[in-house]
């Protein structure tokens, strides 16, 4: 995997066209709104970053991963200092 991309500059970006339903991209839409993308391109580009760096990561922990983070977002998950959940480990 080239670095470039990662950096946000470096090569120039090439479109491509992708086919999804309209209730997908519905959702697609919703969730990049939902979590403070920009747009619709950055947040696609930030899911196919993710999925080409973890390529080991399952669909379900993705799953997982993507509701921790919206609850962590938006205020609905607990929060824990660094001591809890170190004291958590004795």
């Amino acid at each position: 995997m080239s670095d470039a991309d990662t950096a946000n500059g470096g090569d120039e970006k090439t479109n491509i066209n992708i086919r999804v339903t309209e209730t997908f991209l519905e959702d697609i839409d919703a969730t990049w709104q939902e979590e403070g993308y920009n747009s619709r391109s950055e947040f696609i580009r930030d899911a196919l970053r993710d999925a080409v760096r973890h390529p080991d990561l399952t669909r379900e922990s993705w799953k997982e991963i993507a509701a921790v983070e919206h609850a962590r977002r938006t205020g609905d998950s607990e929060t824990f200092s660094r001591e809890e959940i170190l004291a958590g480990d004795e």
